[in-house]
């Protein structure tokens, strides 16, 4: 029976850890390109840095910004999260749990948006940010990453509210609990780890978003590190690591993330997988 299992895990391992390496490299490849000077990797991109110099990282932190670029992506990552678990909660619950008409077509029509490219509706929504006086504000840019990532947040919260039965909320509205009062007492706690999955996805994709803040905020002072970060292609374009000490510094709070909170990024991911 043994000798029948071994092979199908290999068979299962080689490609995970090829799949792994493939993953790993990029970062591990920065990292070593960031440690280097200019004649090291002209000489030899591939080769392992002598010494681990750390003032690349300073020049690049220092150069541009980043620590205020860091901030705007703080404080507009943290507004948009927010908003899309509160938001998304409240819709998932009425989605899966509450009985009204056209609940299913609203369902369906956040699936659908989930497939719209952000590409193709950039320009309508940059020309309603101007027209609404939002473009090159804090507003504005946490407005568009809460339309654009609330379908997905819907989705995700509405599959894991429909695994809830719907007797538990029965039983709170026959107690005098009101839908609101179902919501707050009831729904919140019981989707405690969903929404801290979804949470973690949400601020995954505000943080790693270059189109949407490039788009939506033009000037220097109010770019997102992602955008910062881009800022250094062209300022060091000969100085190739000096700029990956810039992609080290924005990858860094990404990879913590991932590694402290693994478990529920693969739960978040699971919720939005299983049949309602």
């Amino acid at each position: 029976m043994t000798s029948r299992v071994r092979p199908g895990r290999w068979l299962l391992a080689v490609p995970m850890s090829l799949l792994a390496l493939a993953t790993i490299y990029p970062l591990v490849f920065t990292a070593n390109v960031a440690m280097k000077t200019r004649r090291e990797y002209i000489l030899d991109r591939f080769s392992l840095a002598d010494a681990l110099r750390w003032e690349n990282v300073a020049t690049a932190w220092n150069s541009v910004g980043m620590a205020r670029y860091l901030a705007n992506s703080v404080g507009t990552v943290t507004a948009a999260v927010v908003l899309l678990l509160l938001f998304g909660s409240m819709a998932g619950f009425a989605l899966s749990q509450l009985r009204f008409r056209g609940s299913s077509a609203l369902f369906l029509g956040c699936l659908a948006a989930l497939f719209v490219p952000f590409q193709v509706i950039m320009v309508p929504l940059n020309r309603i940010m101007a027209d609404a006086g939002l473009v090159d504000t804090y507003p504005g840019l946490v407005l568009a990453y809460v339309a654009q990532f609330l379908p997905f947040t819907i989705f995700l919260m509405t599959s894991y509210y429909r695994t809830i039965p719907a007797e538990i909320v029965d039983a709170a509205r026959i107690d005098g609990n009101s839908v609101y009062g179902v919501y707050r007492r009831i729904m919140l706690p019981l989707g405690a780890p969903a929404l801290l999955s979804v949470g973690i996805l949400d601020a995954l994709f505000c943080w790693n978003d270059v189109l949407i803040a490039l788009l939506l905020m033009p000037s220097t002072e109010h770019r997102t590190l992602m955008v910062g970060v881009t800022s250094l292609r062209g300022q060091y374009s000969a100085d190739i690591p000096t700029f990956a000490s810039g992609v080290l510094i924005a990858a860094i709070p990404v990879l913590v993330i991932y590694l402290f909170l693994q478990r529920q990024i693969a739960d978040g991911v699971a919720a939005g997988s299983t049949k309602g």
